[in-house]
């Protein structure tokens, strides 16, 4: 058996995964918490969201015990999995998607044009500001949304539009996108047989 906690890393973790090990009094033998480690490694390889990876959580584990003679470390390994599993299922888990920083610019004329398409990107105007003519337009905007942009920003602005743009951190995806994304995992998952 084995017991702990899952909870978020911090916003600004640079690692996607954490495991703590705050077993006391031997309860889990020394020589099976790395066992416990490659379980919850594995474990996190596949969300039960959308089937990606389970990323921003720190794994504690403070509890456990064991068997002088049926234990080992496929069932430490198993009894990782299994309690992750149950944790990330009451945990309030969510579907990530990288957002990028986007700077766009056009002739002044044009940025009306521009805005409205970063709005209809799901994009979050960050700042506006005209120099020597052309617009800059700083924004955030989803990465998925980003498909067609060059076409669509030449279209706009007589081929005048450029862009530029980065990571700039993860979100959680609105809700009816992540309960979309679900449905096309499990019909895809069930079809698999």
């Amino acid at each position: 058996r084995v017991a702990g906690f899952v909870e978020p890393l911090p916003a600004d973790a640079v690692q996607t995964f954490e495991f703590v090990d705050e077993i006391a009094g031997g309860v889990i033998p020394r020589n099976f918490i790395p066992a416990c480690e490659k379980g919850f490694v594995e474990a996190v390889k596949e969300g039960r969201l959308i089937g990606f990876p389970v990323v921003g959580v720190r794994v504690v584990i403070n509890d456990g015990n064991y068997h002088d003679v049926d234990s080992d470390e496929l069932s430490f390994r198993t009894a990782s999995i299994m309690a992750f599993r149950e944790g990330y299922a009451g945990a309030g888990a969510a579907v990530l998607e990288p957002i990028m920083k986007l700077e766009s610019q056009a002739p002044e004329e044009f940025q009306g044009s521009v805005m409205g398409q970063i709005n209809q990107r799901r994009g979050v105007i960050i700042s506006s500001a005209t120099n020597e003519g052309y617009a800059i337009i700083e924004a955030e905007v989803p990465l998925t949304e980003m498909f067609g942009y060059s076409t669509d920003l030449r279209s706009a602005t007589q081929g005048k539009g450029e862009f530029t743009m980065e990571f700039a951190k993860y979100s959680v995806v609105p809700r009816n996108v992540q309960e979309d994304m679900m449905k096309k995992y499990q019909e895809k998952k069930n079809s698999k047989g």
